[in-house]
């Protein structure tokens, strides 16, 4: 069995979450006791950053990471995993409160969990946790502010929060500032081995807010099946050397006499890292000018073959409209063999439940593997760098480092007896070793891990499968050629209000919903144009303002 469920953060986006947000985050300002509605537009300090310090390995890996960001890949497990944390963390504290979300049903409470009732031994202490289902997030992450009762730690709604994000945290959210920047880290080894880049999007109005729960930089470009394409005459990925053969196999691949598709749901934005979008932003480091994606030939080129695509029948019946609260749906008529391409994450892939397992239960000769890029223009986005965010409620210095050393705990690497608590839990109960010592969830150890601790904190994942060196190399061959192609991000240095409270909520709604139009032949494709000036003007516009302001403020002070 791999290893257990992991995440990846195009979960949390869900359709309609920033027409929730919109009705509810106005009070909240009054709440966050600032007089702007927005904050103030800024460049991130590269001094307010943690210093880092890789970790070694509690294993040797099988394959070797990169300091760009390639993980480590595994198929064995220690025998005797070692402590990363010799201290019990919480010992003499009182119980720590969490707040996130969860994609699992609900685990047996703490009397009926035994890696709940031992992950709090090692801590010596207690942690209380609620975790909501992710389409409730942000409805009871608003619940709290408004009432003022927030969890000492808690994941921020991805899909939205507070409109002016940086008067919340002023207002109610501690500074981590001198407790993580620069060499204070180090108290911390476990945090201080996150990456850089995914510590930048915890700065905000100059200081040091949150703890990221760290991901390996990119989220792929989906999943396809080798056998189908190679029955099309295409072995290696190699071969799709332009746009004009993906369509041509992608037409091939499309069979409804078989009721089998080539693309299940949408792959808009596999097509546009094909054709070399940014994602989201892209900066003229000459000028400093900012384009917004959808503003280049190149996402629109990739529009027009997604249209070209629907138009062909290549998108299985359906699927197109379907939102992230549907995923199951689609990505089973994948797993079932009705399709030779879906755009997922690549955490699925090696998951009990995720592309690999589950499709050769389905029938050994489905054969899928990670999506990489193909054609001259492609490049690969910077769009898992974190999964989330956690932020701590202001207290007094004692109670932020108890929080903090919780924290550092809950990011111990692959392979060491913290990690193997949260994600096996108990030997003997939660999970058995199989012939080779790899940790086998038991039916109860499935039920036991599902409380989240492992979104309290999390270094990068590393890529394990036990039972499959070759779905191993896959994946972890996917990330060495796409991490090398992955674009800079130019936001993730620099601060915009406007972005911060809109870009994932009402424009990102306002955007899928027209893409859609588009695609599927219900607006013309002149309306292309007419949806970039109504995103434009509903925000996104303001957005770029401030991030060129930003920008020039960053260039300015690396002058001095």
């Amino acid at each position: 069995m791999p290893s257990p469920p992991t995440i990846n953060r195009r979960h949390l986006i869900r359709i309609g979450a920033g027409t929730l947000l919109g009705a509810v985050a106005a009070p909240l300002l009054t709440a966050c006791g600032s007089g702007a509605t927005a904050g103030k537009a800024g460049a991130k300090s590269a001094k307010l950053l943690p210093a880092h310090t890789p970790l070694n390995s509690a294993v040797e890996p099988d394959f070797k990471g990169t300091a760009a960001g390639v993980p480590q890949g595994f198929y064995t497990y220690p025998d005797k995993p070692v402590r990363s944390v010799r201290r019990k963390p919480l010992k003499g504290a009182s119980a720590v409160t969490f707040g996130t979300t969860t994609f699992l049903p609900p685990a047996p409470s703490r009397g009926r969990n035994a890696a709940w009732r031992a992950i709090e031994r090692r801590l010596g202490g207690r942690v209380d946790i609620t975790a909501v289902p992710t389409d409730d997030h942000a409805t009871k992450f608003n619940t709290q502010v408004a009432s003022d009762n927030l969890p000492d730690l808690f994941t921020y709604p991805e899909t939205g929060g507070v409109k002016n994000i940086q008067g919340f945290l002023r207002a109610k959210c501690a500074d981590l500032t001198p407790h993580l920047s620069g060499e204070a880290i180090k108290d911390y080894p476990n945090l201080a081995a996150i990456p850089r880049t995914a510590w930048q999007k915890m700065i905000y109005d100059g200081k040091l807010y949150g703890i990221p729960i760290a991901r390996s930089g990119t989220g792929g470009l989906g999943y396809y099946r080798h056998d189908l394409f190679e029955e099309a005459g295409v072995s290696s990925l190699d071969e799709i050397t332009d746009m004009d053969r993906l369509f041509e196999l992608f037409k091939e691949l499309t069979r409804p006499a078989k009721k089998q598709y080539a693309v299940v749901a949408g792959m808009t934005n596999t097509l546009a890292q094909l054709h070399g979008a940014p994602y989201f932003w892209q900066a003229n480091p000459e000028t400093g000018k900012f384009t917004f994606d959808l503003e280049t030939d190149a996402y629109k080129a990739a529009v027009e073959m997604a249209r070209k695509l629907y138009k062909a029948g290549c998108f299985y019946p359906g699927t197109l409209g379907m939102t992230g609260a549907q995923k199951s749906q689609y990505t089973n008529l994948f797993k079932s063999g009705k399709g030779a391409y879906v755009y997922d994450g690549l955490p699925d892939y090696l998951t009990p439940t995720g592309y690999r397992h589950s499709m050769e239960r389905t029938d050994k000769s489905f054969d899928v593997r990670p999506f990489t890029p193909v054609g001259k223009d492609a490049v690969v986005w910077a769009d898992a760098v974190v999964l989330s965010r956690n932020f701590v409620k202001k207290a007094p210095e004692k109670r932020v480092k108890e929080i903090l050393r919780l924290a550092d705990w809950a990011a111990a690497p692959f392979g060491t007896e913290e990690y193997t608590l949260i994600n096996y839990g108990v030997e003997g109960t939660d999970h058995r070793r199989d012939s080779k010592g790899n940790p086998v969830l038991t039916k109860q150890g499935i039920q036991d891990i599902a409380v989240p601790f492992k979104f309290l904190a999390s270094g990068v994942p590393a890529v394990y499968d036990p039972e499959s060196k070759e779905a191993v190399r896959h994946l972890h061959g996917a990330y060495a050629d796409m991490i090398p192609k992955m674009l800079k991000d130019p936001t993730l240095s620099l601060t915009s209000p406007t972005w911060d409270a809109d870009g994932l909520g009402s424009l990102l709604t306002l955007r899928q919903d027209g893409l859609k139009d588009i695609i599927s032949g219900r607006k013309p494709m002149a309306y292309y144009g007419e949806l970039v000036k109504e995103i434009l003007s509903k925000g996104a516009e303001k957005a770029r303002g401030e991030f060129e302001d930003a920008y020039a403020q960053g260039k300015k002070g690396n002058k001095k």
